[in-house]
């Protein structure tokens, strides 16, 4: 009996240490599955969850941007990563002294697996509606981007979200007392959507605003100059980013604009707050336009 014992315990100690090294759990996940896990770990530095102004938060990584809005009647989070880090997201808000569960919408930006992989597993999660745009949705609900995607050949499936309802440019998401206004941001996607709302710490509020990437990355073989209907897209939210109301921007890729440094800064002391820019989404459009237009001159070179 002794000996039973003995084997037992050996054998539960090893499938807990096998657990904690991070291997599949006993019961598979499908929603939970890692997409690309070799790539995708460029992104996944840890970063500590951080207020940013007001009801504002970040709660996802250094290279991958995922939000959060506090408000009197729930969460906003915007944005869900990969699969496999939907449980480090979860954490971060227990961390803050949420729960998952608090979570009544999910915001998103673009239907790329690196800011959509997540969607599914954290709207199950919490029970919240996906918002997107409606050329998102229907890349959301299908799992996979459209084919006029410039990234289309080089993407990979994700898990399907179900929870989702499509919104349009300019419509306002009331929950409790904040209100979030979707802004179209086309190119980087066709159904690519940037966020607004206002956030206040006493009687000082400020407009924030949760970008899309805006960067015109393609498979190898794609050429922007035989596409003018996906360049002129990007001309256009160039200019919505240079005159939308923005004292902060917070966006998808943290590390593409210091906000991996701005986190740090932060931490170390708010006052003066390094998120505050009045400048930022300009600055923004500025050096994605510019990005732009040296891969469309480099194209024509080409020829």
């Amino acid at each position: 009996m002794k000996a039973k014992i003995a084997v037992a315990a050996v054998s539960l100690a090893l499938l807990l240490s096998g657990a904690q090294a991070g291997s599949r759990p006993a019961q598979d996940d499908p929603l939970l599955r890692p997409i690309e896990p070799d790539y995708a770990r460029r992104w996944l530095d840890p970063a500590p969850p951080v207020r940013v102004f007001g009801n504002s938060y970040m709660v996802g990584f250094s290279g991958l941007g995922v939000g959060l809005i506090r408000t009197s009647k729930g969460l906003i989070l915007l944005d869900g990563a990969v699969p496999q880090a939907v449980r480090d997201v979860e954490a971060n808000l227990r961390k803050l002294g949420f729960r998952i569960q608090d979570v009544k919408f999910i915001l998103s930006t673009e239907p790329h697996y690196d800011h959509a992989g997540g969607l599914a597993a954290l709207a199950r999660d919490s029970g919240a509606t996906v918002l997107a745009s409606a050329a998102a949705a229907k890349a959301l609900a299908a799992g996979r981007t459209e084919a006029d995607d410039p990234q289309h050949a080089i993407l990979v499936p994700f898990p399907a979200v179900k929870r989702l309802r499509a919104v349009r440019d300019g419509e306002q998401i009331r929950l409790g007392d904040t209100v979030v206004t979707a802004v179209a941001t086309p190119g980087h996607t066709a159904g690519s959507m940037s966020w607004r709302w206002r956030s206040c710490e006493g009687t000082r509020c400020l407009n924030v605003v949760f970008g899309s990437s805006v960067t015109a990355v393609s498979a190898d073989d794609y050429r922007f100059t035989d596409h003018p209907a996906v360049v002129a897209p990007f001309r256009t939210t160039f200019t919505r980013f240079r005159v939308m109301p923005c004292d902060i921007l917070l966006n998808t890729h943290p590390n593409y604009f210091g906000g991996d440094e701005k986190v740090s800064q932060i931490l170390r002391r708010r006052v003066p707050n390094p998120f505050v820019d009045a400048k930022a989404c300009r600055t923004y459009a500025d050096k994605a336009e510019a990005a732009l237009d040296e891969r469309l001159a480099k194209e024509k070179a080409a020829r």
